[in-house]
């Protein structure tokens, strides 16, 4: 009796174990999640508050079964790169780098630490995974790569006699030198010139959106941090020219761009806390494919486009999922 009662406690101990291990939390350990992201701007915010809001729906809520701790690099390289190394002292068990060059700083100090990535347009070409289907690193997440030729072909049909296209980005950012390449194909293909206007930080954005003022009918702008954290100075300058900004993205709309057929990112961020929630419990990222967008939405900013004296066909206000009075 006693034997077989011995069998049935140790028996009873490996199945706690093995609930356990699978969870890939151990029994009164507080899960801890650091988060970079490389500026502040909607986009990027949204992205932080769906992966947070996944997190909360799968059971997993900062303070009490997790601890979130939250930084932000103003959009500099090297405070991405202070704080990937701060994370890392701190030996957390998963890091969030939201924004390409947050990703790389992350990924550059830790090959063990699980990554989950955001707002990153091709992790591959960035060095952060061997390809989507398996990353064959410590990194993992999803891409934020946006239909830019949708979204250029959205300037022909609000802006049938444009001709020449602006399009604003940093030099310095892998993910927008790939959305301009792309982009200076689908432009000429539809019998455009793209004009580019380049920076290097954010307090070149007003001056290089001034220069596109009188060369171009419209203005493109990619998913650049740079670029989208000053969008407030674009928007105004093309405003005061009547020239439609076309966005690549819906916080660009809400704050003043005509359109975008483009993604959500909070919808991204929480397609990133899902794929989060699975390594928790035990998945490894190398083995874990970078998802790309679930959803593309068209949005119109009718309000905007009244502004600049830019009639919307109705044609397209009809295929809107959301119009902005």
């Amino acid at each position: 009796m006693v034997k077989r009662l011995v069998i049935l406690i140790l028996s009873f101990s490996l199945l706690l174990i093995g609930v356990t291990a699978c969870s890939g939390m151990t029994s009164g350990k507080v899960f801890k999640i650091g988060i970079s992201q490389l500026a502040e701007h909607p986009a990027l915010d949204s992205a932080r508050e769906g992966f947070i809001e996944a997190l909360k729906e799968a059971g997993y809520e900062d303070g009490k079964n997790i601890k979130i701790e939250y930084q932000n690099a103003q959009g500099d390289v090297n405070n991405a790169q202070t704080i990937a190394r701060k994370f890392t002292d701190e030996n957390v068990d998963m890091i969030l780098a939201i924004a390409t060059q947050a990703a790389q700083a992350a990924a550059n100090v830790t090959k063990e630490i699980p990554i989950l990535i955001t707002a990153v347009t091709d992790p591959v070409t960035a060095g952060l995974a061997e390809s989507l289907d398996k990353p064959g690193k410590n990194v993992t997440g999803t891409t934020d790569i946006n239909p830019v030729d949708e979204q250029i072909k959205l300037v022909k049909e609000l802006v049938p006699q444009a001709e020449r296209v602006g399009i604003l980005y940093n030099s310095g950012e892998i993910n927008s030198k790939i959305q301009v390449d792309i982009a200076k194909e689908i432009v000429e293909d539809l019998g455009m010139t793209l004009v580019e206007a380049a920076v290097s930080n954010s307090n070149e954005v007003s001056q290089a959106t001034q220069s596109l003022m009188g060369r171009v009918d419209a203005i493109y702008v990619p998913t650049d941090n740079t670029i989208v954290s000053s969008i407030g100075a674009v928007i105004k300058a093309a405003n005061e020219n009547n020239i439609p900004v076309i966005g690549s993205e819906r916080g660009q709309v809400d704050a003043g761009a005509v359109a975008t057929k483009g993604i959500d990112y909070r919808e991204l961020g929480k397609q990133t806390g899902q794929i989060a929630v699975e390594v928790i419990k035990g998945k490894k990222p190398q083995d874990t494919p970078i998802q790309k967008p679930k959803t593309v939405t068209l949005i119109i900013n009718k309000k905007a486009a009244e502004t600049i004296g830019l009639a919307i066909p109705e044609e397209i206000l009809s295929k809107a999922e959301e119009v902005i009075e």
